[in-house]
C-alpha cells in the first residue's frame, strides 16, 4: 500500500479534453495561425503549452507571437472550463478514500499552479491536496522529473512509498526519471499501446483500480 500518491490532473482526475480544444483552436485562429486538430492537441496535453504550442504551430513563433497566443489560450480557457472540465467518474471517490486512509495526495501538472488550485476548487476537490505542483514551480517540464523531485524533497517522502498517475507517457517518462512507481491510466489522452511502451509499474482501466495498487 502506497502512503503517497502523486496525480496528473487533465486527463487524469478530469476530463478536460474539450476545454482544452476548444480554448487552443480559438487562441491559434484569433492569432491568424492554422488551428492543431483535436488528435494533435490531446497528443501534447500532458506537457506545458510554453513547449506544446510551438510544436503544434506550422510556423516558427517570435518570443512575442508565443507570449500572445498564451495569453489568448489561457482567457479562452477561464471563460468555458466551467462548462466543461468534469471529474473523471470515481475520481473523486477514490481521492477520499485515500485521503480517509491518511495518505498524502500531490498534484504534478503541466498547467500553471493558479490554473490547478481554480480548477480544483471547481471540482471541490482542492482541500484533498497538500500541495499542487504547476509549470510555474519548476525550472525543467515533463518529461524531466523537477515536479516529482521537488515533491520528494519538500515533504521528504520514500521514493518505494510513492506513486505517480498520469495519462500520458511523458507521465509515465518523468516517474521513471524521478525512480518512483507509476500508474497509467486508460482514461485520458494517450492509449493504453502508447502508455504501455513505457512500461509503468500498473495500468488501470478505472478510478477505483487505484484503490488495490500495493
Amino acid at each position: 500500500m502506497y502512503t503517497n500518491y502523486i496525480f496528473d490532473f487533465d486527463g487524469t482526475i478530469a476530463d478536460s479534453s474539450d476545454c482544452g480544444i476548444i480554448a487552443t483552436q480559438k487562441a491559434f485562429r484569433s492569432n491568424n495561425l492554422e488551428a492543431p486538430t483535436q488528435e494533435t492537441i490531446d497528443y501534447y496535453m500532458g506537457i506545458p503549452i510554453e513547449e506544446s504550442f510551438p510544436n503544434m504551430c506550422t510556423e516558427a513563433l517570435s518570443t512575442q507571437q508565443l507570449d500572445l497566443l498564451i495569453r489568448d489560450f489561457r482567457s479562452y480557457y477561464k471563460e468555458v472550463e466551467q462548462q466543461y472540465i468534469k471529474i473523471v467518474p470515481g475520481m473523486d471517490s477514490v481521492i477520499q478514500s485515500l485521503s480517509s486512509r491518511n495518505c498524502k495526495l500531490f498534484v504534478v501538472s503541466s498547467k500553471h499552479s493558479t490554473v490547478l488550485e481554480r480548477n480544483l476548487k471547481l471540482l471541490d476537490l482542492d482541500s484533498y491536496f497538500t500541495e499542487v505542483v504547476g509549470s510555474d514551480k519548476v525550472t525543467e517540464y515533463k518529461p524531466h522529473p523537477d515536479g516529482l523531485n521537488y515533491i520528494l524533497n519538500q515533504y521528504s517522502l520514500a521514493a518505494n512509498d510513492s506513486l505517480y498517475i498520469g495519462d500520458a507517457k511523458f507521465d509515465i517518462q518523468m516517474a521513471h526519471a524521478a525512480g518512483i512507481h507509476s500508474c497509467a491510466v486508460a482514461w485520458g489522452s494517450h492509449s493504453e499501446t502508447i502508455l504501455r511502451q513505457e512500461e509503468p509499474t500498473y495500468v488501470v482501466a478505472s478510478p477505483k483500480d487505484i484503490l488495490t495498487l500495493r
